[in-house]
Protein backbone atom coordinates (compact mmCIF):
# COMPACT_ATOMS: atom_id res chain seq x y z
CA UNK A 1 0.00 0.00 0.00
CA UNK A 2 1.31 3.47 -0.93
CA UNK A 3 1.89 5.81 1.95
CA UNK A 4 3.37 9.24 2.37
CA UNK A 5 4.14 10.19 5.98
CA UNK A 6 4.59 13.74 6.76
CA UNK A 7 6.58 14.53 10.24
CA UNK A 8 8.73 17.48 11.43
CA UNK A 9 5.30 19.93 12.45
CA UNK A 10 4.86 21.71 14.95
CA UNK A 11 4.83 25.09 17.01
CA UNK A 12 7.08 27.74 16.24
CA UNK A 13 7.95 31.55 17.08
CA UNK A 14 7.77 34.28 14.11
CA UNK A 15 11.58 34.29 12.48
CA UNK A 16 11.83 30.46 13.34
CA UNK A 17 12.37 27.25 11.02
CA UNK A 18 11.55 23.97 10.77
CA UNK A 19 11.90 20.84 8.01
CA UNK A 20 9.26 18.89 6.91
CA UNK A 21 9.92 15.79 5.87
CA UNK A 22 7.85 12.89 3.63
CA UNK A 23 8.57 9.54 3.51
CA UNK A 24 7.26 7.87 0.28
CA UNK A 25 6.82 4.46 0.21
CA UNK A 26 6.20 4.74 -4.01
CA UNK A 27 7.41 2.30 -6.64
CA UNK A 28 10.02 4.58 -8.64
CA UNK A 29 9.92 7.53 -6.81
CA UNK A 30 12.35 9.21 -8.45
CA UNK A 31 10.52 9.52 -11.49
CA UNK A 32 7.39 11.37 -9.38
CA UNK A 33 7.56 15.28 -9.08
CA UNK A 34 6.95 15.89 -5.54
CA UNK A 35 5.50 18.78 -3.98
CA UNK A 36 4.61 20.30 -0.68
CA UNK A 37 0.81 22.16 -0.54
CA UNK A 38 -0.48 23.89 2.42
CA UNK A 39 -3.96 24.58 3.60
CA UNK A 40 -4.95 27.13 6.23
CA UNK A 41 -8.20 27.35 8.00
CA UNK A 42 -10.84 28.84 5.60
CA UNK A 43 -8.47 29.12 3.10
CA UNK A 44 -8.31 26.90 -0.49
CA UNK A 45 -5.30 24.34 -0.29
CA UNK A 46 -2.32 26.20 -2.34
CA UNK A 47 0.73 24.77 -3.78
CA UNK A 48 3.99 26.13 -1.75
CA UNK A 49 6.52 24.17 -3.90
CA UNK A 50 7.41 21.09 -5.86
CA UNK A 51 10.79 19.65 -7.21
CA UNK A 52 10.89 17.57 -10.16
CA UNK A 53 12.33 14.53 -11.43
CA UNK A 54 15.74 16.05 -12.19
CA UNK A 55 15.45 18.09 -9.14
CA UNK A 56 14.26 21.39 -10.28
CA UNK A 57 12.26 23.48 -8.22
CA UNK A 58 9.57 26.06 -8.06
CA UNK A 59 7.89 27.77 -5.23
CA UNK A 60 4.88 30.19 -4.53
CA UNK A 61 5.97 34.20 -4.35
CA UNK A 62 5.12 33.84 -0.49
CA UNK A 63 7.68 31.56 0.46
CA UNK A 64 10.48 32.34 -1.92
CA UNK A 65 13.73 33.18 -0.24
CA UNK A 66 12.55 31.21 2.82
CA UNK A 67 11.68 27.68 1.75
CA UNK A 68 13.90 25.12 0.38
CA UNK A 69 12.47 22.00 -1.09
CA UNK A 70 14.87 18.95 -1.67
CA UNK A 71 14.57 15.01 -2.48
CA UNK A 72 16.49 12.00 -1.47
CA UNK A 73 15.68 9.14 -3.81
CA UNK A 74 17.65 7.13 -1.98
CA UNK A 75 15.64 7.25 0.77
CA UNK A 76 12.29 8.06 -0.73
CA UNK A 77 12.00 11.05 1.25
CA UNK A 78 11.36 15.19 0.25
CA UNK A 79 12.02 17.77 2.69
CA UNK A 80 10.92 21.45 3.24
CA UNK A 81 13.22 23.34 4.82
CA UNK A 82 11.41 26.01 6.30
CA UNK A 83 12.80 29.26 7.43
CA UNK A 84 11.67 32.96 8.71
CA UNK A 85 8.61 31.86 9.97
CA UNK A 86 5.78 33.71 9.42
CA UNK A 87 2.12 34.06 10.99
CA UNK A 88 0.91 33.65 7.61
CA UNK A 89 3.03 30.37 7.29
CA UNK A 90 0.10 28.62 9.50
CA UNK A 91 -1.53 25.38 8.03
CA UNK A 92 -1.80 21.78 7.76
CA UNK A 93 1.19 21.32 5.03
CA UNK A 94 0.82 18.02 2.27
CA UNK A 95 3.22 16.07 1.12
CA UNK A 96 2.30 15.23 -2.73
CA UNK A 97 3.19 12.68 -5.59
CA UNK A 98 2.95 13.91 -8.71
CA UNK A 99 3.07 10.81 -11.66
CA UNK A 100 4.98 11.46 -14.55
CA UNK A 101 2.11 9.58 -16.65
CA UNK A 102 -1.49 10.06 -16.18
CA UNK A 103 -2.06 6.30 -16.18
CA UNK A 104 -0.20 6.41 -13.20
CA UNK A 105 -1.93 7.15 -9.81
CA UNK A 106 -1.52 10.19 -7.76
CA UNK A 107 -0.81 10.20 -3.98
CA UNK A 108 -1.52 12.64 -1.16
CA UNK A 109 -0.16 12.46 2.51
CA UNK A 110 -2.19 13.32 5.55
CA UNK A 111 -0.91 16.60 6.54
CA UNK A 112 0.90 17.71 9.29
CA UNK A 113 0.16 21.02 11.34
CA UNK A 114 2.94 23.89 11.50
CA UNK A 115 1.88 26.49 14.08
CA UNK A 116 3.70 30.12 13.72
CA UNK A 117 2.79 31.65 17.33
CA UNK A 118 3.92 33.91 19.69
Amino acid sequence: QVQLVESGGGLVQPGGSLRLSCAASISKFSMYTMAWYRQAPGKQRELVAHITSISRSNYADSVKGRFAISRDNAKNTVYLQMNSLKFEDTAVYYCNARPPSITWAEYWGQGTQVTVSS
